[in-house]
């Protein structure tokens, strides 16, 4: 997670807080790490929470990272097909995730798994929108 804090080209939060807030999330019962490379390259980040409009747990993928000397071996694909396994094992019946369009092999990734932005029935975008507090 560091790694990817770093590939961002940012400096907080720190080291320790990064640590301390894996460990946290660890704790969880609501999320968990998929790890992928022997030694690890790639990273994965689950969250998992009750939809009522599924009537199931839904699944965020949250952060996926891979190492930029591991990239184009497949280890993005092997970490989403293997969180795609984690949240049908819970019973989750919707995965999302954002990304940034500028993106453009992750947007590819995403695409070719399945993973669509579309608009909406009633008219307009569906929008990941965000509001620091």
């Amino acid at each position: 997670m560091i790694g990817f804090r770093d590939w961002w080209q940012r400096t907080e939060p720190g080291d320790a807080a990064f640590e301390a807030g894996v460990r946290r999330v660890l704790a969880d019962p609501n999320a968990e790490f998929l790890l992928a490379g022997d030694p690890p390259v790639g990273v994965c980040q689950l969250r998992y929470r009750y939809a009522i409009w599924t009537e199931s747990e839904d699944c965020w993928l949250e952060d996926i990272f891979v190492e930029e000397e591991a990239r184009g071996a497949g280890l993005g694909r092997e970490l989403v097909e293997a969180a795609f396994e984690r949240a049908r094992e819970r019973g989750c019946r919707r995965m999302e995730l954002d990304v940034n369009e500028a993106n453009v092999g992750a947007l590819r990734l995403y695409e070719s798994l399945g993973f669509e932005a579309r608009s909406n029935p009633a008219g307009g975008r569906n929008l990941l929108m965000r509001r620091r507090l």
